[in-house]
């Protein structure tokens, strides 16, 4: 009978044992859950950083918001009626990123026109450099403009300026 006490002891200690890791690890996801869904909203007070990132000491707006959205979390909310929540409270600002639909998506289709303009833009530029006529420079034996004695009145003060 003692064997069977202590395998039934041993099974009851293991089990005691693994609750604390069980908690740990929904009490870690939930953790993880409410910094991703956080992590989608901005802070209100101003500071104009991420509401999970918001480093201000004291900052009550942060407090209230991330209690809020832990609350809201553990009532079991969906991301999309904990959205809906803080838009109907702060509104469009609240968004950490412009959402995807509706005017928003000339914010997130800028940066591709952009470089797409960009692009055209430098090989305009090149092209037309590339087209541009050379310029020559005028040799002696070309029937230059300049006549030799000028030439080498030129040459005697640029001598003369030079010497020591």
């Amino acid at each position: 009978m003692t064997k069977r006490r202590r395998a039934i002891a041993t099974a009851l200690l293991l089990t005691l044992a693994a609750v604390p890791l069980v908690t740990y690890s929904v009490a870690a996801q939930d953790a993880d859950r409410a910094k991703q869904v956080g992590g989608k909203f901005m802070c209100m007070c101003g500071c104009n950083q991420v509401l999970t990132q918001c480093n201000h000491v004291g900052c009550t707006v942060s407090t209230a918001m991330l209690k809020e959205l832990d609350q809201s979390l553990k009532r079991g909310d969906s991301e999309a009626a904990i959205t809906q929540m803080f838009v109907q409270e702060f509104g469009t600002k609240v968004y950490a990123e412009p959402p995807k639909s509706g005017f928003s998506l000339v914010a997130w289709a800028m940066p591709s026109v952009y470089l797409l303009v960009g692009t055209l833009l430098v090989i305009f530029v090149i092209s037309r450099w590339r087209k541009r006529p050379e310029m020559r420079v005028a040799s002696a034996n070309s029937g230059s403009a300049i006549s030799p004695e000028l030439l080498e009145r030129a040459r005697a003060q640029a001598r003369r300026d030079t010497q020591d």
